[in-house]
């Protein structure tokens, strides 16, 4: 069967068209989001098998960065547009620790099924006529499953590429690197913090180097356990150099081998490997990157030289829990926030000098004021001030201090502050993408939308595979210029890579609404009040921190005509 992006099929008494985003029955029409109905096509090309939370993130968000309750959303989306009942469950099931199955029989349109279907002539001797609608149901498996990947093809083929940026927004013509996950080589799967941390550390390490772009980890991270040629993946990453390594562990030794590859032609320019008890890991950080200035020739100055040479820690139980803080703080729920704290707050115990967990408590401290998620909002803020300050008073040499610093000083509506804070990050390290993307949004809510698509621009250059948030503030920033058919672009995509991005779905709704498209407006406010009920037109006035008031109020009322209550 040619199985193109019209195909149908039906589950139960549904059906379901992919290419319309619709399920029907009967007069009942309900409309699916396009990730919501990429989920509902993947399980159903594996209908009665278990499909696993990792199988659902690498092939259908594949290798975006999200919430764990993304996935949990999408499922939830699709219980309620069935009218499934998750304790009695028709179509989906959960199955605790592994993932979900679709129960439900799956059958292909009758206008769907294959045009000329074997006979009993063609078939071997012995086979019955029972057999073809087993042949036909297992060529039209294989056609939803060609569907998912045309799917994910077109998805991505349309990505947006950054807008032209003027003079100002280029950057320095200069050699790129990009560190690629380094490989784990020890079967337990609790150390595998030790190759993600020193990926993460050399990537700030390289970041700090005026001589190097460095592209940013959420781009290089999605090629971990990718047996990609290097060539093509320094293409990919528009990086003329590729490091990559691994690390094993063994009792309180260490060994860890490093490689610098020409990603044009995939020859090696120098590797070498490193010896020393685990507690040395910091030092052998420093030597690989010394190595890379080295192969380099690069001249670095007196102050980058002295910030290389600071370790942020060297208390391992420390470095091991803010590991663990990350880890948790990377899935944006409010348990796995709550963890995250618990996790920072146990490393400074451990070290009560290590800048960087007291940065990272901070961030976490703001965000659970943003959702909501804390019983004394005002003390919270407070609080993550004064850990942040702390952060940057302790190390102030890698930029994830400025960054939580600025990020604090963001949510408390102190943009000077927050200003100032987020430069120094870049000041620090040149490459840090994520210093851009700070300055993106404190100047989006400022009220200053054009500094804010320059300053993503320069983001999205340094991270080839930019995740949701520098389409939300390029989605944001055309919003308030006016230009809202290029504001809904920008978010649908950031929506693709973050369904549960609570930002993203109210400023597609105001846009919708600038846009006269009223229905779609009104769309997005019923996904909101399902997802957060607390989400309403108050309680955002209070938590979104936007500057000018003729902002706050122009964006206020569009939301009031999407529907958003009072």
């Amino acid at each position: 069967m040619d199985a193109g992006p019209h195909s149908a099929f039906r589950i139960l008494d549904w059906r379901v068209s992919p290419a319309e985003g619709l399920l029907t029955r009967d007069a009942e029409v309900v409309h699916l989001e396009p990730k919501t109905m990429e989920v509902l096509v993947y399980l159903a090309s594996r209908a009665g098998q278990v499909v696993t939370r990792d199988e659902l993130e690498s092939d259908v968000w594949h290798g975006a960065v999200i919430g764990y309750d993304a996935i949990t959303g999408s499922i939830i989306k699709l219980r309620k547009a069935l009218q499934d009942d998750a304790r009695n469950p028709r179509f989906i099931t959960t199955i605790p620790k592994r993932g979900y199955q679709l129960i439900a029989p799956v059958e292909p349109e009758p206008s769907d099924m294959p045009d000329a279907p074997l006979g009993p002539a063609a078939r071997p001797p012995g086979e019955d006529a029972a057999q073809q609608p087993r042949d036909a149901l297992r060529i039209w498996g294989l056609a939803v499953a060609g569907l998912v990947l045309m799917v994910f093809a077109l998805r991505w083929s349309g990505s947006i590429a950054p807008p032209a940026p003027d003079s100002a927004a280029e950057l320095p013509a200069t050699r790129s690197i990009a560190v690629l996950p380094f490989e784990s080589l020890n079967d337990d799967p609790q150390q595998a913090y030790l190759a993600d941390g020193i990926t993460e550390d050399l990537i700030t390490d390289l970041s700090r180097l005026s001589g190097l772009l460095v592209i940013a980890g959420n781009a290089s991270r999605i090629y971990k356990d990718d047996q990609t040629q290097l060539q093509a993946i320094g293409s990919d990453l528009n990086a003329d150099y590729l490091l990559k390594g691994s690390i094993r562990r063994i009792g309180d030794h260490i060994r860890v081998n490093a490689q610098l590859v020409d990603a044009k032609t995939g020859f090696n320019r120098w590797a070498d490997r490193y010896d020393g008890d685990v507690a040395q890991i910091f030092s052998v950080q420093g030597r690989v990157t010394r190595s890379i200035v080295t192969a380099f020739d690069l001249r670095i100055s007196a102050e980058e030289s002295q910030r290389l040479s600071r370790a942020g820690t060297v208390n391992l139980k420390a470095y091991d829990l803010f590991q663990e803080g990350q880890r948790h703080a990377k899935t944006q729920t409010r348990e796995s926030n709550a963890l995250a704290q618990a996790a920072y707050r146990k490393a400074i115990e451990s070290d009560p000098d290590y800048g960087r967990a007291y940065g990272a408590l901070a961030s976490s401290l703001a965000v659970a004021f943003r959702r909501g998620w804390t019983d004394a909002p005002l003390e919270s803020l407070d609080h993550a001030l004064t850990l942040a300050r702390r952060g940057v008073a302790l190390d102030a040499s890698v930029p994830q201090t400025h960054w939580a610093l600025g990020f604090v000083h963001f949510m408390r509506q102190e943009f000077d502050q927050a200003s100032e804070a987020a430069a120094q990050a870049i000041a620090v390290a040149p490459s840090y993408a994520d210093g851009y993307g700070l300055l993106a949004l404190i100047s989006n809510y400022a009220g200053q939308p054009e500094r804010a698509i320059e300053y993503v621009t320069k983001g999205m250059r340094l991270n080839p595979y930019y995740t949701w948030d520098y389409l939300y503030n390029l989605g944001h920033a055309y919003y308030f210029l006016g230009r809202y058919d290029k504001a809904i672009e920008a978010l649908t995509k950031a929506q693709e890579r973050n369904e549960n991005a609570m930002p993203v779905r109210l400023f597609l709704a105001a846009s919708y609404v600038r846009a006269g498209r009223q229905d779609d407006a009104e769309w997005e406010v019923e996904q909101i009040r399902m997802t957060n009920p607390e989400e309403t037109i108050s309680y955002i006035a209070k938590s979104v921190p936007i500057g000018p008031d003729r902002l706050k109020e122009h964006f206020l009322d569009d939301l009031r005509s999407a529907g958003l209550k009072d």
